[in-house]
């Protein structure tokens, strides 16, 4: 996220200690990864369990999502000054009891509430992972690490909705969908321990001060935009909404303002408003803003027109998503490593074309075979929006941070990646009118599953619109990424690309 501390004395080979507070670190990125698209696949029965309205299943998710991107710059910040081992022990600490506090939350407003805990306390730990790795490994050993993290994210991607089925189906000592959050207890326990014993400690070794009003005021114009938005509906969409959205534009310049005074005064913003003269960091971030808002909207309808609208089990619905989370793994693999050093900025343009004719396919699927839809049927359309997704999401940072000045890469990398948090979360937020608002108030038993299909239908027909947007707005991307660093002397400090590969999945 923000720059990592120089080496001053590189583990030597034998030194097994850094592998052991690789595998702690790496693991705690697995947490996170599969705590993002674990929670998905148990909504239903979230909803049947507690009774949670179609506004707290969206605060459930959008909530962690919220907290994570609102922390996530101020987490590497707070990290580099204080110390990358100490944050990310305060983080997995927290993120353990966040987890506990999901896992026996008595009703929705307790969850809801224990989610963004559990999204604000991850906002600490995730960003010091590749700090942290930064100021353990010599540049000769990264490459390997980096590999490792790729296969981590991978995994990640593939077991987070089988485990979440796995686990909801077995219905453990009558817990429903609880274990799905109080996994996390024995591994985050554990990590707590090895990584006080074997992570070493390591800051930034320039003076930095905190932004916390940046941070408010992001806050605050999200909540002011996306609360109305997920009330909306079921409120009668009353003034104060209105005006809550509008009041939010106001809020976003002020932090504008305020963020230009800052770089002005002590040179620290939350936001290095100057990044956006580089052209293609501004396109990426329109492109990554966006993305996130098509995502959002996506898997969480997915969701619930397999599980509430078709019928299936969470088992069913879980496995059914293999083919996409494959699909990604294999295509980002491809992507990175064959297509787009010869190709450039057109495998990323092909993938969001890719996307979009997966969703029309999917669309067309859905119409065709009404509610006799089978999972065999699902994985044409999957696969091909999974590849889709693929060739976008692996080299979408180094398109868009190849131009940023190295100088800057900390700051452009922790927007990047908060910027993806912020449109999965409106994006969530936008759920209540795309989908919820093409499903009538009063349905019979008979109603419901036509009335989702058809939501999901008209749902898939804006994410597919936001697709073709990303195409258009992905010519300002440079045709190729320039390598800027290569066969720079390795000082520890990170560059943007390799702090950027956070993971991008939606919460």
């Amino acid at each position: 996220m923000t720059s990592s501390a120089p080496l001053p004395s590189p583990a030597a080979p034998s030194d097994r200690r850094r592998w052991f507070a690789l595998a702690i670190v790496m693991t705690a990125a697995f947490m996170d990864l599969v705590d993002v698209t674990i929670v998905n696949i148990a909504i239903p029965s979230i909803e049947r369990d507690t009774g949670a309205s179609f506004s707290s299943i969206q605060w459930i998710v959008a909530g962690y999502a919220l907290a994570f991107a609102a922390g996530l710059i101020t987490g590497g910040r707070l990290g580099d000054i204080y110390g990358r081992k100490r944050l990310f022990l305060v983080g997995i600490g927290g993120f353990t009891l966040a987890s506990a506090l999901c896992g026996f939350a008595a009703n929705p407003e307790m969850l809801v509430a224990s989610r963004f805990l559990q999204g604000a306390t991850a906002a600490l730990m995730v960003p010091q992972v590749l700090s942290i790795v930064h100021a353990t490994f010599p540049a000769h050993e990264r490459g390997k690490v980096f590999g490792l993290f790729g296969a981590i994210v991978g995994l990640g991607a593939v077991s987070g909705p089988l485990l979440g089925a796995l686990l909801t189906e077995w219905n453990i000592a009558g817990l429903e969908w609880r274990p799905i959050f109080l996994i996390n207890l024995p591994v985050g326990i554990l990590g707590l321990i090895l990584g006080s014993k074997f992570i070493t400690e390591s800051k930034s070794p320039r003076a930095l001060r905190l932004d916390l009003v940046g941070v408010v005021l992001v806050t605050l114009g999200m909540l002011m935009l996306i609360y109305p938005l997920t009330r909306g509906r079921e409120l009668g969409w009353p003034l104060w909404g209105h005006l809550s959205m509008a009041g939010s534009v106001l809020v976003f310049l002020v932090l504008v303002l305020f963020e230009r005074a800052k770089a002005g005064r002590d040179g620290s913003p939350l936001i290095e408003l100057s990044l956006f003269r580089v052209r293609s960091f501004a396109a990426g971030i329109a492109v990554q803003l966006t993305f996130g808002i098509g995502l959002g909207i996506f898997f969480l309808v997915w969701t619930l027109y397999m599980q509430m609208g078709l019928g299936w089990s969470a088992l069913r619905a879980g496995t059914t998503g293999v083919p996409f989370s494959v699909s990604v793994s294999v295509a980002a693999g491809l992507s990175v490593q064959k297509l787009v050093p010869r190709f450039g900025r057109k495998v990323l343009q092909t993938g969001a074309l890719l996307m979009a004719a997966g969703l029309l396919l999917y669309i067309w699927e859905s119409n065709h075979y009404g509610m006799g839809i089978t999972s065999w049927q699902m994985a044409l359309p999957l696969v091909v929006m999974g590849v889709g997704m693929g060739l976008i999401v692996a080299p979408l940072a180094d398109a868009v941070l190849s131009e940023v000045p190295k100088e800057h890469a900390g700051s452009a990398s922790g927007l990047f990646n908060t910027v993806q948090q912020m449109g999965n979360a409106l994006g969530l937020g936008l759920v209540s009118v795309v989908f919820y608002g093409a499903i009538g108030d009063r349905l019979t038993p008979q109603q419901v599953g036509p009335a989702f299909a058809d939501a999901f239908e008209q749902s898939l027909w804006w994410v597919a619109g936001v697709l073709l947007l990303i195409f258009v707005v992905m010519f300002a991307l440079p045709a190729r990424p320039k390598q800027h660093v290569e066969g720079a002397a390795d000082d520890g400090e990170p560059t943007a690309t390799e702090t950027a590969q956070e993971p991008v999945l939606t919460h």
